[in-house]
């Protein structure tokens, strides 16, 4: 039977963990499949008819930043005195994903097999592990082939245990044309349709209700405007210092000895955006312990953008943002023998379902820094618990695993990819008379 969550959380960094210590009352492994729909707000589902969504409602019944160390898409690590981008091929380099263990490495650590669909990282081996079955990093293949690739990995005799699948929209989407957009409704409808027919290949095999399934989301996205613009040229110059990441949020790597100059120049240059040295960013951010994170950090206000001058091209649509922001915050439902029938939670972690997922595994989580007692109760009471982990150290840390990629995801929702056809489908939406069920997932990491 299922259940129904959605909460808020924040982005800046969101690499979602999934753990949690499972029962010991199965002879049979439960099975999880974890879906990301990358960029998919919150909001969205009552934004246009969305029966699949709905249905799945109506039957329902990790790791910081600092921690994991993928601060962001674009990176310095001064002790590998190297650069990292999303979009380059240091992507496949190990040494930048080592920081935190994958669940489905320590899902088969733990004997059980695990099948990746287009899962950021999943091409990589950290550790030197690859998921028992995955296939090269294509953001061109379809959706369809993506579900029946898992749909084979969790049949048959050597069936996996624990799925994930990734598609790229609606962020892509999200960040050409801007949420508010109305060519966005035909894209929401499409993630809907692309929903109905997952749930319908797990029914045509028979998996549909002993799979226990989780579809999220990585972030939220709020709408930019080309008046809210901020160029950072205007203040200090680009002699001083390296511009590290993209907005919302950026890095500054000042150059050798410039740190005071370069920072004194910004932090009361513009009241649209806060700047701080590493040392002083917010502690509610998780976003300082980490070698990564560059010596000065800006972060704009929503629906402002920073760049350092107005060349270029600019996106309509963002996320990044402060995770006070119900923008920011992604869509959570569950369904499966393990989670509780009819019920509904006003807000969660994004960190805290890592415990979650190694729960319903049945595997001893890794240190990580979110809670099983926070979401305990969405599963059914019959789980055994297991020892509680170590929580993640708040110490800097540079290439030790701490844990286990929140999402495996939150490398989820940054590799950016191109969605090509889109359908639009109109159908009526579904009653549903709990309106709890609209709030978000509660994402407290800083961004992706």
């Amino acid at each position: 039977m299922p259940v129904i969550v959605m909460n808020k959380t924040r982005l800046v960094s969101c690499l979602l963990a999934l753990l949690l210590p499972l029962s010991s009352w199965q002879e049979e492994h439960s099975k999880l499949l974890l879906v990301s729909f990358d960029g998919f707000r919150w909001d969205y589902v009552n934004r246009v008819p969305t029966p699949n969504f709905r249905a799945l409602m109506e039957e329902v019944t990790g790791l910081h930043a600092e921690s994991h160390g993928i601060v962001a898409n674009e990176m310095y690590d001064p002790v590998l005195n190297r650069s990292f981008s999303m979009e380059g091929s240091e992507v496949y380099d190990s040494r930048w994903w080592e920081e935190a263990v994958p669940l489905w490495v320590t899902s088969q650590k733990a004997g059980r097999r695990s099948g990746a669909a287009m899962w950021p990282g999943s091409d990589v081996a950290i550790g030197g592990v690859y998921p028992t079955h995955y296939v090269p990093y294509n953001a061109s293949m379809p959706f369809e082939v993506r579900v029946e690739n898992l749909i084979n990995w969790f049949s048959g005799n050597e069936a996996i245990d624990f799925g994930v699948l990734y598609w790229e929209e609606p962020d892509e989407s999200g960040h050409n044309v801007g949420p508010e957009s109305p060519l966005m409704d035909v894209v929401i409808k499409d993630i809907d349709i692309k929903l109905g027919f997952l749930r319908d290949e797990l029914k045509r095999a028979g998996l549909y209700d002993s799979i226990n399934l989780i579809v999220t989301s990585d972030h939220g996205m709020t709408q930019l405007s080309h008046d809210k613009v901020i160029e950072l040229d205007t203040y200090v110059s680009q002699d001083l210092y390296t511009w590290i990441d993209k907005s919302p949020v950026v890095g500054i790597l000042p150059r050798e000895g410039k740190l005071d100059e370069v920072y004194n120049l910004l932090k009361n240059a513009n009241p649209n955006m806060a700047v701080y040295k590493r040392d002083d960013i917010p502690d509610y951010l998780h976003y300082k312990h980490n070698v990564r994170i560059m010596p000065i950090i800006i972060e704009v206000k929503e629906a402002w953008t920073l760049v350092q001058n107005k060349t270029g091209y600019f996106m309509l649509g963002n996320h990044g943002y402060s995770n006070q922001l119900r923008s920011m915050h992604p869509v959570f439902v569950a369904r499966g023998p393990l989670f509780r029938a009819g019920y509904t939670k006003s807000s969660m972690r994004s960190v805290d379902l890592y415990p979650l997922m190694c729960s319903i595994l049945g595997i001893q989580p890794r240190p990580n820094n979110g809670s099983l007692g926070n979401v305990r109760d969405l599963l059914v009471e019959t789980c055994t618990t297991m020892p509680t982990p170590t929580p993640v150290s708040r110490e800097p840390s540079y290439a030790w695993a701490v844990g286990s990629l929140l999402g495996t995801a939150l490398v989820i929702g940054f590799l950016i990819s191109f969605v090509k056809q889109v359908t639009e489908r109109r159908q009526l939406p579904l009653p549903l008379s709990n309106k709890e069920i609209f709030k978000p997932l509660l994402q407290d990491e800083l961004r992706l």
